[in-house]
């Protein structure tokens, strides 16, 4: 009987090919990409640069994790899985993944059934999805399934931490204006709230305040007139 596990992969220690962003028009030509990770202060964060004729064209910073099932021996079996992570506009997007992996790597696969390179592709894939001209920023994780060539089986990628950008680049690291992801605009939203609502409401009691004041100020410069009638005869 086959049991299935699972490798949890660290994006640096396997052959990756992203093939990034479709934009308004697209050209193809000799590219070189250059892994700058060693320059990272995060451990488990890569960094590479796409140049071409000299040319950046796409720089990207992310943490990438997978999460790839396959079958094991059961007699075998020991452990279920093995972290090595250490970590209406025109507009880009990222419109294919494919990653390579190959279970007879023994670091990450043990006792496969059937070991051997397998490939993961993303379908209909339209994610990071960025206005032109400005880069993608994500801290938050996002999960893309990748069909393998390995039958029934669905290769998850967690990217963290992203800041992508491709075009328009001025200098190397010199990303423009963030695209900020749903889920951190929507916590940066959260965290702001009750701060934007306290201010509100304090600037709410101050007014309240001044117009105490002021009326009570008005009031008291006025002639008071005496409740009972016996006392008119006083006035005057």
């Amino acid at each position: 009987m086959d049991l299935l596990g699972k490798a949890l992969l660290s994006g640096d220690r396997l052959r990756i090919l992203l093939m990034f962003f479709h934009a308004m028009t697209q050209t193809v030509a000799e590219q070189e990409v250059e892994n700058l990770s060693g320059l990272s202060t995060s451990p488990g964060k890569d960094i590479f640069v796409v140049r071409e004729n000299g040319t950046t064209c796409l720089m990207a910073e992310f943490a990438a994790k997978f999460i790839v099932p396959y079958d094991v021996w059961a007699n075998n079996y020991v452990d279920e899985s093995h972290n090595t992570s250490k970590g209406s506009e025109a507009t880009w997007r990222l419109s294919k993944v494919q990653f390579v992996y190959d279970t007879l790597e023994k670091t990450h696969f043990k006792d496969p059934v059937s070991a051997g390179k397998h490939t993961a592709n993303s379908h209909h894939l339209a994610a990071l999805v960025t206005p032109a001209g400005m880069s993608y920023e994500c801290q938050a994780q996002q999960s893309i399934s990748l069909a393998s060539s390995d039958p029934q089986k669905t290769v998850t990628m967690i990217l963290s931490a992203v800041h992508i950008q491709p075009f328009d680049i001025i200098s190397d690291f010199v990303f423009s204006e963030e695209h900020k992801c749903p889920v951190d605009e929507r916590e940066q939203l959260e965290e702001t709230l009750p701060l934007i609502l306290g201010l509100i409401l304090g600037l709410v009691i101050v007014i309240t305040l001044v117009i105490y004041h002021i009326h009570h100020k008005m009031t008291a410069n006025q002639v008071q007139i005496p409740r009972d009638r016996s006392q008119y005869k006083h006035m005057g």
